[in-house]
């Protein structure tokens, strides 16, 4: 049978040339209304609401183009984890408007999940009362949250059910503190919800499994970061054999030496198991395989690993230049030092990967 993703391999290569067209050079910062137009905020959104009716794969080309930039903004957060999720709600007035406003760019909603594996738990709790529904709990580095125009809170009811509540980012007894990270391209906060009052028009279902639903968006948030990081290393690649071609030191191009020669190709290796593995998890969180947690958890820990290895690499091979503001490799390194930390460590997917082993379901 025919893979569907091998299929579109040459729109996904329309979409790659309009992004790198639209990210420009390193370090873009594109208008959220430009990429709105782009239609990469709709790339999963159905006709009715002006999308695309795509899948998330088309979402993981723009996503690896933005690490090959290493450009700030808030795209993924808002694509991978706030769209997503309301693709997963039930239908309703409220939802749908959110929907049709994300996907024109009017309104750009975060979703609160903790920027580590939590695999289907929420941080938050909802409770009834005399005067109503009230949020309360907290969540640290939430990806996006300093900038959002809204945010999407999932929160335990009373009887255990997983619910999304709609919060105003400047509602009563809502905090939201922007935490520094090495990583200045992006911006993350904590929220702290203490008795936020919640009309009931703002909580909404999900459609199945409220937290198979939880972990499905964990996959695509791990996947996500996991695409960014091949990205970077890709740009790390280049550049790195870019500056060795030209690059003389004692009269011969320093891409001429056998180390130099040796540690572009450890590099090149990294990247093309790491564009495998990608591929593979994105194929899998796509279709919701029944091992997509697996396929996510073997991208995100090989390749934000190794991402901060090429990177290093890439920043040695450049000699004293590499070191230099100037150069820019800096700001890679950092980017992926922070991915590699983001939604469960190496240490902690491959310690999901060995407890599969060990049960037997492997």
């Amino acid at each position: 049978m025919t893979d569907s993703l091998t299929d579109l391999s040459e729109f996904h290569d329309d979409v790659r040339a309009v992004a790198r067209d639209l990210l420009g050079n390193r370090f873009a910062s594109p208008e959220w209304s430009a990429i709105a137009g782009a239609g990469w905020l709709g790339f999963e959104a159905g006709g009715d609401f002006d999308g695309a009716d795509a899948t998330f794969a088309e979402v993981a080309v723009v996503l690896r183009e933005i690490g090959r930039a290493a450009a700030d903004g808030r795209y993924s957060a808002v694509a991978v984890l706030a769209v997503g999720a309301l693709g997963l709600l039930e239908p309703g007035r409220e939802r749908d408007r959110l929907l049709r406003d994300t996907v024109s760019g009017a309104c750009a909603p975060v979703f609160v999940t903790a920027g580590e594996q939590s695999r289907g738990q929420t941080h938050f709790r909802l409770e009834y009362g005399p005067g109503g529904a009230v949020l309360d709990g907290t969540a640290s580095f939430v990806s996006g949250a300093p900038g959002a125009d809204r945010l999407l809170v999932p929160a335990e009811g009373p009887d255990g059910t997983v619910v999304v509540v709609e919060v105003d980012p400047r509602a009563p007894g809502l905090v939201i503190t922007e935490q520094p990270v090495l990583d200045e391209t992006r911006s993350f906060g904590s929220v702290l919800a203490g008795g936020v009052r919640v009309a009931p028009e703002s909580v909404w279902r999900f459609r199945g499994d409220a937290r198979a639903d939880l972990r499905h968006l964990e996959d695509r948030a791990a996947v996500a970061v996991a695409c960014d990081s091949l990205g970077l290393s890709e740009a790390m690649l280049e550049a790195t054999v870019a500056y060795a071609g030209a690059r003389e030191q004692f009269g011969r191009k320093i891409g001429s030496f056998q180390a130099v020669k040796h540690a572009c190709a450890d590099m090149l290796v990294q990247v093309t198991v790491a564009r495998r593995l990608v591929d593979a998890a994105v194929r899998s969180v796509v279709q919701r395989e029944d091992d997509a947690s697996v396929a996510a958890s073997m991208a995100k820990s090989f390749v934000c690993a190794g991402a901060v290895d090429v990177a290093g690499k890439a920043m040695q091979l450049h000699g004293g230049m590499g070191y230099t503001w100037e150069s820019g490799i800096h700001v890679y390194l950092k980017r992926a030092t922070l991915n590699r930390a983001l939604f469960g460590s190496p240490a902690v997917h491959r310690s999901r990967l060995a407890q599969r082993y060990r049960s037997g379901t492997a």
